[in-house]
């Protein structure tokens, strides 16, 4: 099972978009196809961005996003790495996914050092695609 982490704006884009590729990416989580690391700071600010007003997304809906991501997801406590960030806020995306040997999927990919487990939601849905095409040639 694939491992991965997503940032927020993952999160925000799947509750926004339930047709987009980040929202496959909450149903293949939601389906344990995949598994999500997460961590206290992250949680955190899921809750803060959910919660911003411009956004709309019901309470409701922030809880019941938060709640999966508790039950379903297995939380961590990295170590924090020392390379520089242009967004503080974005290093413990990029600890988690380190620590716990995860993708770290991201719609802002310059945010990030260039490094190959940090993908886009097309990526890494396209990603999966081509894994499940090898394996129905492997049978």
């Amino acid at each position: 099972m694939k491992r991965i982490v997503i940032d927020t704006n993952i999160l925000v884009s799947a509750a926004l978009s339930p047709k987009g590729k980040p929202a496959q990416i909450m149903i293949l989580i939601s389906l344990n196809e995949l598994q999500l690391f997460y961590c206290s700071k992250i949680i955190d600010e899921y809750k803060k961005v959910l919660a911003y007003e411009k956004l709309k997304i019901p309470f409701q809906a922030q809880k019941n996003a938060i709640e999966g991501i508790n039950k379903l997801g297995i939380s961590i406590e990295p170590k924090a790495s020392i390379i520089p960030f242009p967004d503080e806020a974005d290093r413990i995306f990029y600890d988690v996914a380190r620590a716990s040997g995860a993708i770290l999927i991201t719609g802002n990919i310059k945010h990030f050092p260039v490094e190959s487990f940090i993908m886009t939601p097309s990526d890494f849905m396209a990603l999966l695609e081509i894994e499940k095409n090898a394996l129905e040639i492997d049978e």
